[in-house]
């Protein structure tokens, strides 16, 4: 999947640009226009305060088309687990998948 033809996709739906997706998601310009610009891929943050302005989970950022994907229990566990941590947590948790 490629996450800056995504962003833009979600982008153009809503009409937005890359100053009112920043405001949207409570980030910078800079950062939205780095994707772009720069090539670079968004942190997880990024991309979540991202998903959370366009209303859509991470889940279906990732989905293909309109199909929903099907998770198993433990991955439904997990998000459920996740869905109550704090920001803090998140960026524990996020750090220590990272060095694994």
């Amino acid at each position: 999947m490629d996450i800056q033809g995504r962003i833009k996709q979600l982008m153009q739906e809503r009409k937005w640009t890359d100053y009112k997706l920043a405001k949207q998601a409570n980030l910078s310009e800079s950062t939205i226009t780095n994707i772009f610009k720069r090539n670079n891929s968004p942190s997880f943050n990024t991309l979540e305060a991202i998903c959370k302005a366009c209303g859509i989970t991470l889940a279906q950022f990732f989905t293909e088309g309109d199909s929903p994907i099907t998770l198993t229990e433990d991955q439904r566990t997990l998000l459920a687990k996740w869905s109550v941590l704090t920001e803090k947590q998140k960026n524990i948790l996020i750090d220590l998948m990272n060095n694994i």
